[in-house]
């Protein structure tokens, strides 16, 4: 492999690996333009490490040409699960990871030549972040279509003052009227025998697996006025 031809495959890796990085950082993402292009040029060296290295010999290989990639491939998963975080029920940086993922698949695509192939993927990568983006929101605000089974129950149970005990059930209904996924099934207090404090439980419907919604409600209602406890689980009955 001549020297322009080693440059020339390792600079399509830079400007593709840059383009997929462009978008990332217009979105303000941990993995940006820097990361990605750094990936792609990296898979690009390493790919062309492994072409430098294995020298064809009275008609046969001497090395195995996909050894180095294969080590790519590898490399780059450790890599992506260091951008991978969870907080609390939510886990944030799948999709930076694949596009790492993606970015290094474009890099070995440039060092092996394929410059055509290693631009169309570079360009789908960047089209599934813009146009499945806003087509994925769409999809989660949409309401699904469970059979009985995959009903839950959701009980709500919240100790607080009396005189915010109405204020707290209207923020409650308020709050599950905006997810279409969500249904009150009822809402009810006693004092519990605790002079001067009201127990309010609802019990709320849900399509599906909703625990992430369920902490922000309980974590908004915990830092409200009055509220001295709060806590939910999930029930095994489902009636409905």
């Amino acid at each position: 492999m001549t020297l322009q031809e080693f440059v020339l495959r390792i600079v399509v890796a830079l400007l593709l690996g840059a383009a997929v990085g462009l978008e990332r950082q217009w979105r303000q993402k941990s993995a940006g333009l820097r990361t990605n292009t750094l990936v792609s040029l990296g898979a690009a060296a390493f790919t062309l490490i492994s072409f430098t290295l294995t020298k064809e010999t009275e008609g046969s290989l001497r090395g195995d040409v996909t050894r180095i990639i294969g080590q790519i491939v590898t490399g780059i998963g450790f890599l992506g699960a260091g951008v991978i975080m969870k907080d609390g029920l939510n886990v944030q940086g799948l999709n930076t990871a694949a596009t790492i993922w993606c970015s290094a698949a474009v890099g070995a695509l440039s060092g092996v030549g394929l410059y055509g192939e290693a631009a169309f993927v570079a360009g789908l990568v960047v089209l599934v972040h813009l146009a499945f983006r806003p087509l994925g929101l769409l999809l989660n605000r949409m309401p699904t279509l469970k059979d009985d089974n995959g009903q839950l129950i959701y009980i709500f149970r919240i100790r607080c003052k009396e005189q915010v005990e109405n204020y707290l059930r209207v923020m409650i209904i308020s709050a599950l009227k905006k997810d279409p996924h969500l249904r009150l099934r009822s809402l009810k207090s006693s004092d519990n025998g605790s002079a001067g404090y009201s127990h309010i439980e609802a019990e709320v419907l849900a399509f599906g697996r909703h625990d992430t919604e369920m902490e922000q409600l309980a974590g908004m209602l915990t830092m409200e006025y009055g509220v001295t406890e709060v806590s939910w689980l999930v029930s095994n009955k489902n009636e409905e």
